[in-house]
C-alpha cells in the first residue's frame, strides 16, 4: 500500500512510524478505557448491592407464600432525592405485577428481565438517563414470591463516556502531529542520504577524485558512507591499474615489433651473406616467440581478472605437480648447471584448481631459474604448520632490492634488470602469481636481498 502511495523516504519514514504508533496507543487508549470504565462499573455495583441488601431486609413472608414490605423504613431512607446519585427501587410479584417503588421513580418503572438476568448487573434506560440495575428474586420456603430491582443513575458517571469521546476525538489529532514530528525528525535524519545523492551526481569516470562527507555520527549513514568512499577508491584505483596496464602493455608489444621491423629493414637494404640471414631470422624468430608469450600472458590474466566462478575445487598431489612442473625446466637448468635439491618429507594434498596452481608453480620455478646464476643452487621444499601447508622455492641469484620488493607484482615491472641485461622477461610473471593467489586465496610472500637471493613461500590452507 505504502509503495502504492509513492511516498517520499522521508515520508515513508513518518508514515511507518505512525503506523506502529497508532497500534501502541490505541491498544494504550483502550486499555485506559477498560481501566475506567471496570473502576466505575465495579464502583457502582457495590453500591447498589449495599442497598439490595439493606431492602431485602425490609422483605418478610408468610405461610400463604406472600412477602411485605416495611415501607416505612424504606420509604424513610430518603430515595425521593434524584439530586446525588439517586437509587431507585421497585417490588414486582411472582407474576410480573408492581408491587410497590420509590417515590423518585414517579410515573416509570423499572424494567423487569427474564430470569436469566436475575442477580446479574445490566446496563438499562429510564427516561433516556443511563442506568445500572440488578434484579434478585424473592423467595418464600425456595419458591419465588416476587422481585426487587434496585437501580442507580449513572448520571454522575459520565466520565467514562466522556473519556470514550475525548480518545475519539484526540486520537487522530494525536496521529497527525506524531506524523508531523516524525516527519521532521527523518529530514533531518536522512539529511546525509541527500549528501550522498548529490555527491554520487558529481562522480563520473572522469571525475572520481570526488568522496562523500562522512556523517558526524558514527551510525548506519556513516558505515553507508564510508562503504561507498572505499568503493570509490577501489574503482578510482582499478581505473587507474587499467589505464597503466594499457599504456604498458601497448609499449611492451610494440618494443618487439619495432625491434623485428628495424632488423627487417637493415636485412634488405644490401644482400648478405647466408650465415647473416640467418642470424637475424633467428633473431626475429625470438622476438616473436617472446611476443606470443607476453600475449599469452596478457590473455591469461585478462581470462582471469574476477572469474572466481570458474575456479574448480579439486584434490591435487602437491608433490606430484611440482615435481612435472621442474621437469619442463630440465633443459634450462642443465643449460644453466643448477643444483636442484627437493625437500618432501611426506605426501601433500590440497583442494584447488590444480590449472591455475600448476601456473602459479611454473612462473615461480621459472623465475627462480632465469635470476639463479650459473652452477647455483635452487631450493624447493614442502612442509607443513599447523593447518597450513607451506610450498617454499629459494634460488641464490640475483635478488631483489628492498625498493623493488613492493612493486615486484605489478604488471611489466622487472627489478634491477638493468645489471643484468642478459636476463630477458615480460615482467608480467609475478602479476600472474599475485592474480591468481588472490584469485585462489592463496598467500604469497616474499624475502630477497640483493645478490644474495630471492626466497617465495606460498602458503596454502589444508
Amino acid at each position: 500500500m505504502i509503495k502504492a502511495l509513492n511516498l517520499s523516504f522521508k515520508n515513508r519514514i513518518a508514515f511507518n512510524y505512525i503506523i506502529s504508533s497508532a497500534v501502541f496507543i490505541c491498544i494504550v487508549f483502550v486499555f485506559i478505557f477498560q481501566v475506567v470504565k471496570y473502576s466505575v462499573n465495579n464502583h457502582i455495583n457495590e453500591e447498589i448491592y449495599e442497598e439490595l441488601k439493606q431492602h431485602l431486609g425490609d422483605v418478610t413472608t408468610d405461610e400463604n407464600d406472600t412477602y411485605l414490605i416495611q415501607v416505612d423504613q424504606w420509604k424513610a431512607r430518603e430515595h425521593n432525592s434524584i439530586s446525588v446519585n439517586p437509587v431507585f427501587i421497585q417490588f414486582y410479584d411472582e407474576n410480573g405485577e408492581i408491587i410497590d417503588k420509590s417515590p423518585n421513580l414517579k410515573e416509570t418503572d423499572l424494567k423487569l428481565f427474564d430470569s436469566t438476568k436475575n442477580d446479574v448487573f445490566v446496563n438499562s434506560e429510564l427516561n433516556a438517563i443511563p442506568i445500572r440495575q440488578i434484579q434478585t428474586p424473592i423467595k418464600n420456603n425456595k419458591k419465588i414470591v416476587g422481585f426487587l430491582i434496585v437501580a442507580m443513575s449513572m448520571e454522575d458517571f459520565e466520565i467514562v463516556l466522556i473519556l470514550k469521546n475525548i480518545l475519539y476525538i484526540t486520537f487522530p489529532l494525536i496521529l497527525f502531529l506524531l506524523f508531523l514530528i516524525a516527519r521532521f525528525f527523518a529530514g533531518r535524519s536522512i539529511k546525509p542520504v541527500q549528501t550522498i545523492i548529490e555527491t554520487s551526481n558529481q562522480i563520473t569516470r572522469d571525475n572520481l577524485k570526488t568522496r562523500i562527507p562522512l556523517p558526524q555520527n558514527k551510525d548506519e549513514l556513516y558505515i553507508l558512507s564510508e562503504n561507498i568512499n572505499s568503493l570509490l577508491n577501489r574503482i578510482e584505483n582499478a581505473i587507474d591499474r587499467e589505464k597503466q596496464f594499457t599504456a604498458d602493455a601497448s609499449h611492451e608489444l610494440r618494443t618487439p615489433l619495432a625491434v623485428i621491423k628495424g632488423t627487417m629493414e637493415v636485412l634488405i637494404r644490401k644482400p648478405r651473406n647466408e650465415e647473416e640471414y640467418k642470424e637475424k631470422i633467428r633473431f626475429c624468430v625470438n622476438e616473436v616467440d617472446r611476443l606470443n608469450r607476453m600475449i599469452d600472458q596478457l590473455l591469461l590474466l585478462a581470462r582471469f581478472e574476477n572469474q572466481k566462478q570458474n575456479v574448480k575445487q579439486e584434490s591435487i598431489y602437491l608433490n606430484a605437480l611440482i615435481l612435472d612442473n621442474l621437469a619442463r625446466f630440465s633443459e634450462k637448468s642443465e643449460l644453466k648447471k643448477l643444483k636442484i635439491k627437493t625437500y618432501f618429507t611426506e605426501d601433500f594434498y590440497i583442494q584447488s584448481d590444480t590449472y591455475l596452481v600448476s601456473i602459479i608453480i611454473s612462473n615461480l620455478i621459472s623465475n627462480a631459474l632465469k635470476y639463479s646464476n650459473d652452477k647455483g643452487e635452487v631450493n624447493l621444499q614442502l612442509q607443513k604448520q599447523q593447518n597450513e601447508i607451506i610450498f617454499t622455492i629459494e634460488d641464490h641469484g640475483v635478488g631483489i632490492s628492498e625498493q623493488s620488493l613492493n612493486k615486484i607484482f605489478n604488471s611489466f615491472y622487472r627489478s634491477d634488470v638493468s645489471n643484468h641485461p642478459e636476463i630477458k622477461g615480460t615482467g608480467l610473471g609475478l602479476s600472474i602469481v599475485k592474480r591468481l593467489s588472490d584469485l585462489l586465496n592463496i598467500k604469497i610472500l616474499v624475502d630477497s636481498k640483493l645478490n644474495q637471493g630471492t626466497k617465495f613461500s606460498v602458503i596454502f590452507k589444508d
